[in-house]
């Protein structure tokens, strides 16, 4: 009976331990879903630059929009996306940080909405991996999350909320010359 005794205390024991640490890590997992849409319009004639591919919003679509992004951890997934910082580039205006245009042979990135965080993030370095390359990238800008379609955000969409938006510089040192053959690509990211 001693060992029926001792093998439901260990048993309830392991129970309850297990029950704390999905309680915990469920507390640590945000769930970052949709915080609206906003219906796209055709952009006036010469307004929407594709330089890089860029998209440019179609009348009538719905575009869902974020104010959050995925949960940072050590090996974030992100979309890499292409992104001219230049002046006349696809990037649209200045970056937010700093209100002044970069050149794209410089490794920089804007961050989704959520990452970029109100700002928090200006002029921080992250470190992005793919394929066994890394580059670290200084955070100049955000890609707007929240709003788009509008000549404040070259009337593309919103940005997903999971968009690392690099320079030249930054594809070029994970090894793509041509950025615009690929598109995007997946990659992890970390804050240094």
């Amino acid at each position: 009976m001693k060992n029926f005794s001792l093998r439901v205390s260990v048993l309830f024991g392991l129970m309850l331990l297990l029950s704390f640490n999905f309680s915990q890590a469920a507390g640590r997992i945000q769930a970052c879903n949709p915080s609206g849409t906003i219906t796209g319009i055709t952009p006036p004639p010469g307004k929407c630059n594709q330089e890089h591919d860029s998209d440019c919003c179609k009348k009538g679509q719905k575009y869902k929009t974020y104010t959050c992004s995925p949960s940072i951890s050590s090996q974030t997934r992100a979309t890499l996306t292409i992104n001219s910082f230049e002046k006349n580039g696809d990037g649209g205006g200045p970056s937010e940080c700093d209100g002044h245009y970069h050149s794209d042979s410089t490794p920089i990135v804007a961050l989704s909405t959520g990452w970029y965080n109100g700002g928090s993030r200006c002029f921080n370095n992250i470190t992005i991996r793919y394929k066994g390359r890394s580059v670290r990238a200084m955070v100049v800008d955000e890609c707007d999350s929240t709003m788009g379609c509008d000549d404040d955000h070259d009337y593309q969409p919103p940005c997903p909320n999971n968009i690392v938006d690099g320079s030249k510089a930054v594809w070029a040192a994970l090894g793509i010359s041509d950025p615009d053959d690929v598109g995007s690509l997946d990659i992890t990211w970390s804050q240094d």
